[in-house]
């Protein structure tokens, strides 16, 4: 048995398909077939139900993967740890964002990020809270960044920035003439909302939940693009992150933004990360660049 044996198994568990997993894993799929042939003789146990179109485990192959996981991890955190103590500031980084965070945070700090740590390879992905988390505690990534308000039991937290909700009303609505929204003047009007497992969703209704506002029934958007597109369109109004509204997005087609009265309601971004990490410097060296970036681009406002 070998780490390398493993990470064909585990691959195997997250696929559910030998082609599949035989790709991921850059091998042909007799040789990852083949091994793992092996590796259930070797431990002298059924691990894989094999079906036509389908692969499942065993139920000793799903506690074998499970601890196969943490074995791996702690073989990746090795290598880690010797690559950060020749540079810490150096290699592989992989950094997740929220959909309604990553496409309007990027652009403000890539060019923070490529200055500051040039020796640093960001792999950037883009994920919903749930699955961002789930791959957070797996090792699948290194650094999260979100929205607060969810569970982050047995995760290091760090805030980075306070970003208000603005209000987006189709060009001509009677909102239109105010300079500053409370939430009282939302009653009566038909909000669009994200689908489930965005946590904008969630607090959007939060914000609007001591109002008589009435969600979309027939309409659940995947993107705060599509949501604009939607407003546009006069089908009802929306709140959006404030990075949401600036830059490129500050002016779009027959769709109007409003701040609101303070308190203005907000949303708490932060970097979340395992607290075994053995990337701390880099993940440091990142939540610093986009603190800046960030407050360098309240400044120019």
């Amino acid at each position: 048995m070998n780490l390398r044996d493993l990470r064909y198994l585990v691959a195997l568990a997250d696929e559910h398909h030998f082609g599949r997993a035989a790709t991921k894993s850059h091998v042909s799929q007799p040789t990852l077939s083949a091994q793992i042939k092996k590796l259930e003789d070797y431990l002298g146990v059924a691990l894989v139900e094999r079906q036509p179109r389908n692969v499942a485990l065993t139920e000793a192959g799903q506690r074998i993967v499970s601890r196969a996981r943490r074995m791996l991890q702690d073989a990746d955190d090795i290598v880690e740890l010797a690559r950060e103590a020749r540079d810490p500031l150096a290699g592989t980084l992989r950094v997740a964002f929220i959909p309604t965070l990553g496409p309007y945070l990027l652009p403000l700090a890539t060019p923070h990020i490529r200055a500051r740590l040039p020796r640093l390879r960001t792999m950037l992905y883009e994920y919903q809270t749930g699955p961002l988390l789930g791959r957070l505690r797996t090792g699948e990534l290194d650094l999260g960044i979100l929205a607060l308000g969810v569970d982050l039991e047995g995760l290091e937290i760090m805030p980075l920035h306070d970003e208000a909700f603005m209000l987006a009303v189709p060009a001509g609505h009677r909102l239109e003439k105010k300079q500053a929204i409370s939430t009282n003047d939302l009653g009566g009007e038909t909000l669009l909302l994200l689908a489930d497992g965005h946590c904008l969703r969630d607090q959007a209704l939060d914000v609007c939940s001591r109002v008589d506002v009435q969600e979309a029934q027939d309409f659940r958007a995947t993107s705060l693009e599509t949501l604009r597109q939607m407003v546009a369109a006069g089908l009802g109004i929306t709140l959006l992150p404030e990075l949401a509204t600036r830059g490129p997005f500050a002016v779009a087609k027959d769709v109007c933004i409003r701040k609101f009265d303070e308190p203005e309601p907000r949303r708490t971004l932060a970097a979340v990360w395992r607290k075994s990490t053995t990337r701390s410097t880099a993940i440091n060296a990142i939540c610093k660049t986009l603190q800046d970036a960030l407050q360098a681009s309240q400044a120019t406002l």
